[in-house]
């Protein structure tokens, strides 16, 4: 089947680029683009394209605004191509939490077209097939889960996502308390993302959230995002910490989930393992190694996830004991890694 893609830039030679890139795939078809978000809307009920590529900074009304009047007016599949600066940054990760399903950075210094935009048509592909619907910009409000958890305090909890996982990160994140199990997340996301993702999580939530780094300790309490880029993340060492390591990809990322996972895996200690939305396989085989090695194991389901990649993969080879919509995601964790000396916590 033949993706529609209606391409919507301020710059007329960034239309040319992103056409062109999108062009090379013979499954997709740029049926029409646009300078502006009035000249978009014209050209979205005229074409009605089967995804939309919109820029973040334009004239009339900026992207962001555009998008919440689409997903409130007519929700449709949007992938945002941005600036990788950190204002650019911030802005896509609202964009994700609103509704958008995924991001691209635009060439920069150091960067060509080409590498900037050569999983553009993939991800277009994906968000064609994906679940759209308006995002709750969950983490803004958040509100600590309700009643007095009992964390075990030597529990290490590893969380995997990819294309949806921003809102379904702030979704369970912002639930968790402050002495919430010292928690490792790889989200597929670009390097100059991560940093103002960890940022934003850490607003949204009692618990205490930083962009991992090499060598920091796991605390109960915290939680922990590996960088986007360049390294893998790894849990390690009889006191588990952090290890950044420089190598090539795994399961087609870097960072890998998988890689994640096998790490925790190893560890002797209490472990839940998490599987979100998120597409192709990356974190299957690692999650069923957790399980293997006696860790607690649960997924997203497919109605709640924006793309069913990652979890169906994952549930297909056993690694996943329960699947659970994401609404019941963190009250799941939470029971999961209680202290079971205590006497009485609240149940999922």
């Amino acid at each position: 089947m033949t993706v529609s893609v209606l391409v919507v830039d301020d710059s007329p030679t960034m239309r040319g680029l992103i056409t062109a890139a999108l062009r090379r795939d013979p499954e997709i078809e740029v049926v029409g683009s646009a300078a502006d978000p009035l000249e978009a809307r014209e050209a979205i009920k005229r074409l009605n394209p089967d995804v939309i590529t919109l820029d973040v900074e334009m004239p009339n009304m900026n992207g962001l605004e555009f998008l919440q009047k689409i997903m409130r007016l007519r929700p449709m599949p949007v992938v945002m191509v941005s600036t990788l600066t950190q204002a650019g940054a911030e802005i896509t990760l609202a964009a994700l939490e609103l509704g958008a399903v995924d991001a691209v950075g635009k060439p920069g210094a150091g960067t060509t077209v080409q590498e900037a935009f050569a999983d553009l048509a993939a991800k277009v592909k994906v968000a064609a097939r994906s679940r759209v619907r308006a995002g709750s910009g969950a983490g803004m409000d958040a509100r600590p889960a309700a009643g007095n958890w009992s964390i075990a305090a030597d529990h290490v909890l590893a969380i995997g996502a990819s294309t949806g996982g921003v809102e379904a990160l702030l979704t369970i994140i912002s639930a968790f308390p402050a002495n919430c199990p010292a928690t490792v997340i790889t989200q597929h996301m670009p390097a100059t993302f991560t940093s103002s993702f960890a940022n934003r999580l850490d607003k949204a939530s009692a618990a205490t959230v930083r962009e991992a780094s090499d060598g920091a300790v796991l605390e109960q309490g915290c939680v922990y995002l590996a960088p986007g880029g360049e390294a893998h993340l790894e849990i390690g060492g009889v006191t588990p910490r952090c290890r950044l390591v420089r190598s090539d990809t795994v399961s087609g990322h870097r960072p890998s989930v998988d890689v994640l996972f096998r790490s925790v895996a190893r560890l002797r200690r209490p472990m839940t393992g998490v599987i979100l939305t998120g597409m192709g396989r990356d974190g299957a085989a690692g999650l069923l190694e957790m399980r293997q090695a006696g860790a607690s194991t649960l997924g997203q389901d497919e109605t709640s996830s924006v793309v069913y990649g990652m979890p169906r993969a994952a549930f297909e080879t056993g690694a996943v004991q329960r699947q659970l919509p994401l609404g019941r995601m963190a009250a799941a964790i939470l029971e999961l890694c209680g202290d079971p000396s205590a006497v009485a916590r609240p149940v999922a």
